[in-house]
């Protein structure tokens, strides 16, 4: 059993458990985003030259709410497993760093698509 300088002490029955919860949220999350991808791809089918920019914007946002939700649930398996507070105070402070790090570049690159995409709509409309 661990246990930090405070005397705290986690469980190997409540690592396990937090474990399998965290694995069973992400087979549900896993199942929604595969019905979220048919439901945009279907989406698309119908879309015109216009709203091809937004459909891009659309794609890449959903990749990025993929990839954040897969580092929350690394950040969450990682947690589990810890052996004190103290290993787990390290592991959320690097965790809150690379996100913020992440979220600033997808932020930028969103940024940069809705600018090209409304240039092109633009163009598109002077045609």
């Amino acid at each position: 059993m661990a246990t930090d300088k405070s005397g705290f002490e986690v469980p190997e029955q409540m690592r396990e458990m937090a474990e399998k919860s965290v694995d069973q949220a992400r087979q549900a999350f896993d199942e929604f985003i595969s019905v979220t991808q048919k439901a945009v791809s279907s989406a698309e089918e119908g879309a015109t030259a216009v709203q091809s920019g937004a459909s891009d914007i659309q794609r890449k946002s959903l990749s990025y709410a993929e990839e954040n939700i897969e580092a929350a649930f690394g950040f969450a398996q990682s947690l589990v497993k810890a052996k004190d507070m103290e290993e787990m105070s390290a592991l959320q402070q690097d965790f809150m760093k690379k996100q913020m790090e992440t979220l600033g570049e997808q932020s930028r690159e969103l940024s940069d698509r809705a600018v090209k995409a409304a240039q092109d709509a633009g163009e598109s409309a002077k045609s």
